[in-house]
């Protein structure tokens, strides 16, 4: 019976399961492809190709499809969408294209019942082929293809282009070479090119007639330019250039051959460095990112170096990078604390490069809340609050015994200037032994500098009789906005591979003159990081190779300058940052102590204002009453004067003194108002102090 119940309740779920299973669509979504054939291909520069657009249904029936292909407008442009054979029977909308911005859209659906197919053509498109290069054919992402299931469920899985390459006819003429732009295919940064020419039959050639232009197919007059076997184009501006060339023989022009020269000369666009969170952060793995476009060749790539400017920072990553490295963005490098220059190179297909520099700084937070635990410290204490707050509470009580003491000292030291201390003759004669000692040291440094460099230049004399001169490095890249509390460091090129560059740092204040020393790798790389911070001031940098014996001339010299932000005690520094943190928390204190004393002030203030408040309202109530003692004694008089009837002789005089009554009793009156007033009025002041 249980069993029987058990099965009975257990029907209807089983019911629902059943009839929603049988309910779920059958298909895979994401089955379909689009394509485009043929996937590949090499096509000549002003021939026309078609290329047709496919789509496999992947086994489902399809009633619409909204598709956009992208193409390289520069490359190709579209002469016509063909729609004489094609899947879809109902357009939307007439297929659609743009020859600028290198689209082309269609929309279209299919009735019931849809099709099924495994390769069905959408539309075939014709392109003229435009300059050189390769194209690369695509679908959109924002292409779909919709079941037919009345609930327009889109089941496009995979969009395939086509990649095709593009060159010009072969050649008809004279074979022509370049030892500047060897590579028709590939971008050069150089402005000047240099064409050579030839033809291969032993026929004798009459003349040459050619032609640079910017168009692929050029036509070429029949003016000879000469017989000269090479000519050259100088100052060229970034772009796609064509030679046209033909020769004459025998009194017949022959056949052009159509040679291709890219050049760009001018780097990436200008970019900014962005640093996540931000450029002065707590977090060890921030993120780097950039981005910039070139307008000719395009990029290829992007390069960073991290470059530490704290004698204790180093990339745990990476814990030498004195070379670049190359890199996308973003960059998420895993740094310990300190200073960076974070630089990045983005690189065009030409070769040209342009830099950015952006200052990241790693630093500890101060503390962390940890809610009702407590706060973190730096070196990881965990500090509870009830801890805290008898700490700073102490730490308060450490800094006014301090202050006390400092103030003590603070007037010994001026009561010791003003005597004289430092003018003691035993202290100014040592000054003056110190400083006729530098003066000495500095006139022998200088005449061992001059006797190194001699004996150097001689060397390279000697040198050069027997090899060619070594060109002066190249300073890319150096820390032009260093501070005295920041390392400096130089890098660049040299012709000297596996040799050195003598790095010259020279002290404008002092003359004083630093000769650093950096290897150069295989490739003439070369990068130079100082150990020690320098003093603020300015600073010329120059630089020479050496190679053994043998030394360059010495580079342009570039100019330096260390800005103060740290105070220096002998070899101790310390930092701004670290005096204003200071600065600050003596405000705090001064502000927490300054709280403390206004608020016992005030209380004791208020104490005293109740105490006279108290003592004024008794004042005033002896002030009334005897007001109203007196007014009834003024009063009493009166009513006897004017009861009092002397005769006639009397009534003036007791007009007049009835009159004289009237007058004191105003003025009691008045002076009496005038006292309460001055009263109320000292209060009022005394709660505004």
């Amino acid at each position: 019976m249980i069993n029987r119940k058990i099965l009975l309740l257990s029907v209807p779920p089983l019911v629902g399961l059943v009839l929603f299973i049988a309910t779920l669509p059958t298909h895979g979504a994401g089955f379909a492809s689009l394509s485009v054939g043929p996937t590949s291909g090499t096509y000549i520069v002003g021939s026309t190709f078609t290329a047709s657009v496919y789509l496999d249904t992947g086994g489902e029936a399809i009633n619409a499809l909204d598709i956009k292909i992208l193409f390289p407008p520069d490359k190709l442009q579209v002469v016509s969408p063909s729609l004489g054979k094609s899947i879809v029977s109902v357009w939307a909308s007439q297929p659609a294209y743009n020859n600028k911005t290198g689209e082309i859209s269609f929309e279209g659906g299919i009735p019931n019942p849809g099709i099924n197919a495994s390769q069905g053509i959408v539309s075939t498109i014709t392109f003229r082929v435009k300059s050189i290069g390769r194209g690369v054919i695509k679908f959109s992402d924002e292409a779909k293809v919709f079941l037919n299931d009345g609930l327009a469920t889109e089941i496009l899985g995979n969009a395939n282009p086509a990649i095709y390459d593009f060159v010009l006819p072969p050649p008809e003429g004279p074979i022509v070479s370049s030892p500047t732009h060897p590579d028709q295919s590939n971008w050069y940064s150089a402005k000047t090119v240099i064409l050579n020419f030839a033809l291969e039959d032993a026929v004798p050639v009459h003349g040459y007639s050619y032609l640079l232009s910017e168009e692929p197919l050029e036509p070429v007059d029949d003016i000879s330019e000469g017989l000269d076997h090479s000519v050259t184009y100088r100052d060229l501006e970034s772009g796609t250039y064509y030679f046209h060339i033909k020769a004459l023989q025998d009194e017949t022009w022959g056949g052009v051959t159509r040679f291709a020269i890219n050049t760009d000369t001018a780097p990436p666009a200008e970019f900014k460095i962005d640093i996540s969170p931000e450029a002065k952060t707590v977090r060890r793995n921030p993120i780097i990112a950039f981005t910039t476009t070139d307008a000719n060749s395009g990029l290829e790539h992007y390069e960073i170096k991290l470059v530490s400017l704290s004698l204790m920072a180093e990339a745990a990553e990476h814990p030498s990078q004195p070379l670049f490295i190359e890199t996308g963005s973003p960059y998420i490098p895993n740094l310990n604390l300190g200073k960076y220059d974070v630089i990045v190179r983005a690189y065009d297909h030409a070769g040209n490069y342009r830099e950015s520099v952006a200052r990241l700084e790693i630093v500890q937070a101060l503390f962390q809340f940890l809610g009702k635990d407590g706060i973190r410290i730096r070196s990881g204490l965990v500090i509870s609050w009830y801890w805290l707050i008898p700490i700073l509470f102490l730490i308060l009580v450490v800094l006014a015994f301090v202050f006390r003491h400092m103030r003590k000292w603070h007037s010994q030291v001026s009561g010791q200037l003003t005597v004289g201390a430092l003018k003691d003759p035993v202290i100014s004669a040592r000054l003056d032994l110190l400083k006729e000692k530098q003066n000495e040291y500095s006139k022998k440094l200088a005449l061992l500098i001059a006797a190194g460099l001699s004996l150097s230049l001689f060397a390279s004399v000697e040198a050069r009789s027997t090899a060619e001169p070594l060109s002066p490095p190249i300073i890319e890249t150096v820390s032009r906005n260093v501070s005295n509390d920041e390392l400096f460091y130089a890098g660049g090129k040299s012709d000297a591979t596996e040799g050195e560059v003598v790095v010259y740092l020279q002290n404008l204040r002092s003359g004083e003159t630093f000769a650093l020393k950096s290897p150069v790798d295989q490739s003439g790389d070369w990068f130079y990081s100082h150990d020690q911070f320098l003093q603020s001031g300015r600073y010329l940098i120059w630089s020479q190779s050496r190679l053994g014996e043998e030394l360059s001339p010495p580079s342009p010299q570039i100019e330096l300058i260390v800005t103060e932000t740290a105070l220096q005690f002998g070899s101790s520094r310390l930092s701004y940052e670290l005096v204003y943190a200071s600065v600050a928390l003596g405000l705090l204190v001064a502000i927490l102590l300054i709280s403390v004393y206004i608020a016992a002030a005030y209380r004791r203030g208020r104490k005293l204002k109740i105490r006279l408040e108290a003592e004024i309202r008794e004042a005033e109530d002896s002030l009334r009453r005897g007001f109203a003692l007196i007014a009834r004694d003024i009063e009493t008089e009166l009513d006897l004067v004017r009861h009092t009837s002397l005769g006639n002789v009397f009534k003036v005089k007791e007009a007049e003194r009835e009159k004289k009554l009237l007058k004191d009793l105003e003025e009691v009156k008045v002076h009496l108002s005038g006292e309460i007033w001055k009263i109320s009025r000292d209060i009022e002041r005394i709660d505004l102090r």
